[in-house]
C-alpha cells in the first residue's frame, strides 16, 4: 500500500476538483447545466450525481488501480451488490444532499472515505459552497483546507447538556424522531442539509448532536464512513445507541438502528436516553 500521507495528498486533489465540478452544476455553468431530476428510491438523482462519481471514480482508479483497492459509490452500488472483497475499499458519496442541492440550500457535500477491515482510516468531506474540505487519517487528527492552507480542529466538549445544540434535517424526518428529539435533554436545534454538513457544523463547534434514526430505510455507508472519520479523529464520538462502532463493506450497505454523533463528554449518557425514550415510543 501507497503511504497513507500520500494517499490523502491525492484523494484531497480529487476532491477539490469534484467540489469543482459540482459547483459548476449547482451554479449553472456546466456543459449541460440541466439537472434532469430522476428518482431512485424515493430519492432524487441528477446528472450531477452521475457526473462528480464518474469523475472521482476515474480519477481514484487512475492513481491506485483495482489490484490493491476495491470501489463502493452511491451511483454504482447497484451493479457490484455484496461485500467488496478488496482488503482497502473506497466509500463515496458524489452528492451527499441531493434535495438540498436541487432546492440550492448550498448545503451539500462530498465525501470520499477510504475503509479498512470495516473501519474508515481516511476521509475527506468537501462542502463546495464554503470551498472548504475538511480531512483526516485514522491517528491523525482532523483538518480543515481552504485556499488560504489548512488548519488542524479540535473541539472541546464541556458544555453542560441541556446547552447542547441538536443538528436536525429539513426532511427525514418521522414521528419517531420528532418523539425522540422533544423529549432529550437538550431542546436546541439548528437545520442543516447534508450528513457531511451536519457532522463539520459540529467539527465546527456550530452544533454538537446529530442522530440518525432508521425506519424502513436506513442511511448507507457513504452518508456516515467519511464525515465518522472527519468527527472522531477531531476528538467526538460516533456510535450505535448501544456504543457499538459503525462499520462498513460488510456486504449490507445500511447502517440500521439508532446513530449518534456529537463532540458531547456525554455521548454514552445521551445514548442511554435515546434508547430509554424510543424505547417508552415503542410501549405508548
Amino acid at each position: 500500500m501507497k503511504d497513507l500521507q500520500e494517499i490523502l495528498k491525492i484523494t484531497r486533489e480529487v476532491g477539490w476538483g469534484a467540489a469543482k465540478l459540482l459547483r459548476s452544476y449547482y451554479h449553472g455553468t456546466a456543459q449541460n447545466p440541466n439537472l434532469d431530476v430522476q428518482y431512485k428510491q424515493n430519492e432524487p438523482v441528477t446528472v450531477a450525481d452521475v457526473a462528480v462519481s464518474e469523475y472521482i471514480l476515474s480519477q481514484l482508479q487512475a492513481a491506485f488501480g483495482n489490484e490493491e483497492f476495491g470501489y463502493i459509490s452511491e451511483e454504482t452500488y447497484k451493479s457490484q451488490q455484496g461485500k467488496n472483497s478488496a482488503e482497502l475499499v473506497w466509500i463515496i458519496d458524489p452528492l451527499d444532499g441531493t434535495r438540498d442541492f436541487i432546492d440550492k440550500t448550498g448545503e451539500y457535500a462530498i465525501h470520499i472515505a477510504l475503509v479498512q477491515d470495516t473501519r474508515p482510516i481516511l476521509a475527506v468531506v468537501a462542502i463546495p459552497e464554503a470551498e472548504k474540505i475538511y480531512y483526516a487519517t485514522k491517528g491523525g487528527g482532523t483538518f480543515v483546507e481552504t485556499v488560504d492552507g489548512s488548519r488542524p480542529l479540535k473541539m472541546a466538549a464541556d458544555k453542560p447538556m441541556e446547552d447542547l445544540t441538536l443538528v436536525v434535517s429539513r426532511s427525514h424526518r418521522n414521528e419517531r424522531l420528532e418523539y425522540l428529539l422533544k423529549n432529550l435533554p437538550c431542546q436546541k436545534q439548528k437545520a442543516i442539509g447534508s450528513v457531511g454538513c451536519k457532522v463539520t457544523a459540529i467539527v465546527e463547534q456550530q452544533a454538537d448532536i446529530y442522530i440518525s434514526l432508521s425506519g424502513k430505510s436506513a442511511p448507507k455507508d457513504w452518508d456516515m464512513a467519511a464525515p465518522e472519520l472527519i468527527l472522531t479523529e477531531a476528538g467526538g464520538k460516533f456510535t450505535h445507541f448501544d456504543g457499538k462502532p459503525l462499520e462498513y463493506n460488510t456486504g449490507d450497505i445500511n447502517q440500521w438502528g439508532g446513530l449518534l454523533a456529537s463532540s458531547s463528554q456525554d455521548h454514552e449518557i445521551l445514548c442511554q436516553k435515546a434508547e430509554q425514550t424510543l424505547a417508552e415510543f415503542v410501549a405508548k
